[in-house]
């Protein structure tokens, strides 16, 4: 995934960025504690503020310290770990983007307002970002989905789960509760262009306009079907543009059906919109919602 391969890259420059200058600036600090290194002795009466100043703060020693190790060997790490192919490199990396937002907060409380406070802050909110979406992507680009294992999906049951997944998380939910409620399972098919970030944008783009994506016909016959399970993502608040094709297709079958919906989403609430849009066509039994936070799916 190429988004996955931008962001790895600028967390990496932002940990190495952040880390070295943090190393060099807190070194500076111990080798020289009055500051005259890095041209900071006028700075240290601003520190008098702090609690415990006059044990801590007669010099630059223990800020050199906290430097190190808050925003040097810490951001250091970070990026090895990044390097290495850990998980927890991309977790650490955004933790660390807050951390230093937080650092430069406390200058802007002691410190008069300066150009380099400032813009150490606009790199921590962008580490913090730049992070987050790395996180995001390893998750994607490492999740893995087997259709094995679910043995309680039955070709001849009575109840049919309808989904459409552009990254698997979606699938999974669909095969769970095929598997729970024994019954067959389909999938939608469209020839839009879904898959990796163009796929990304142009879905957006779909969900933004509230457009149904056309789908391929099912190789199923829904009138043999009591019951029917439609399992969609959320695009922009409301339902994904195949299910959308799909019910305005089918809307008539349905309304003779017992329909439940299962949405996933990454927002932590459930949009009700997408919700009044189904039932504009049709009548809705049972609504489940489960959010997919940093590929982990929940109940909500």
């Amino acid at each position: 995934m190429k988004r996955f391969k931008v962001f790895r890259v600028l967390l990496l420059i932002f940990c190495f960025f952040i880390g070295l200058g943090a190393l060099y600036g807190g070194t500076a600090m111990l080798i020289k504690p009055d500051g005259s290194l890095l041209r900071m002795e006028s700075m240290l009466p601003y520190f008098q503020v702090l609690p415990f100043a006059d044990i801590l703060f007669q010099d630059y020693t223990f800020p050199g310290i906290a430097l190190i190790i808050v925003n040097g060997v810490s951001n250091l790490t970070a990026a090895v770990l990044i390097l290495c192919k850990k998980r927890i490199g991309y977790v650490l990396g955004t933790i660390f983007g807050f951390t230093l937002m937080l650092w430069i907060i406390i200058q802007f409380v002691i410190f008069p307002a300066n150009v380099l406070s400032t813009l150490y802050f606009i790199f921590g909110a962008l580490q913090l970002i730049v992070g987050y979406v790395a996180l995001v992507s390893y998750n994607q680009v490492n999740f893995k989905f087997s259709e094995d294992g679910y043995q309680y999906i039955d070709k001849n049951s009575k109840t049919l789960v309808v989904y459409f997944s552009r990254m698997q998380f979606t699938k999974r939910i669909a095969y769970v509760k095929a598997n729970r409620e024994h019954a067959n399972i389909v999938e939608l098919k469209t020839k839009e262009r879904t898959e990796g970030t163009l796929g990304f944008w142009w879905c957006g783009r779909f969900g933004m306009h509230k457009w149904p994506m056309e789908t391929y016909p099912l190789d199923v016959d829904l009138n043999k079907y009591s019951k029917i399970i439609l399992v969609t993502p959320i695009w922009v608040f409301r339902m994904c543009g195949p299910m959308r094709d799909f019910i305005a297709k089918n809307k008539e079958t349905l309304k003779n059906k017992e329909i439940e919906v299962v949405f996933n989403h990454f927002n932590p609430w459930l949009p009700k919109g997408a919700i009044k849009e189904i039932e504009k066509d049709i009548k809705i039994s049972k609504v489940e919602s489960k959010t997919t936070w940093l590929g982990h799916t929940f109940n909500l």
